[in-house]
């Protein structure tokens, strides 16, 4: 029982590192450029965790289909 809580204290100090990390690059800051590739990068930033300050510097691109006429 205790291993589940230790487990859920490393994954949530774990994401909040890499909350940081995406504050520290400057990824919610309020540009106006709202898309795809701007969410999946913030996303996996924060996944990525405290391996960003190891050099990990994931970028997500994403091309969304424009609607046909």
């Amino acid at each position: 029982m205790r291993t589940g809580s230790i487990g859920a204290v490393i994954i949530v100090i774990w994401l909040v590192l890499g909350t940081v990390a995406a504050a520290q690059r400057g990824y919610f800051k309020n540009t106006g450029d709202a898309s795809c590739a701007k969410a999946g990068t913030i996303v996996v930033t924060i996944v990525a965790g405290p391996l960003n300050w190891m050099g990990i510097n994931p970028k997500i691109k994403c091309d969304i289909p424009q609607p046909s006429k």
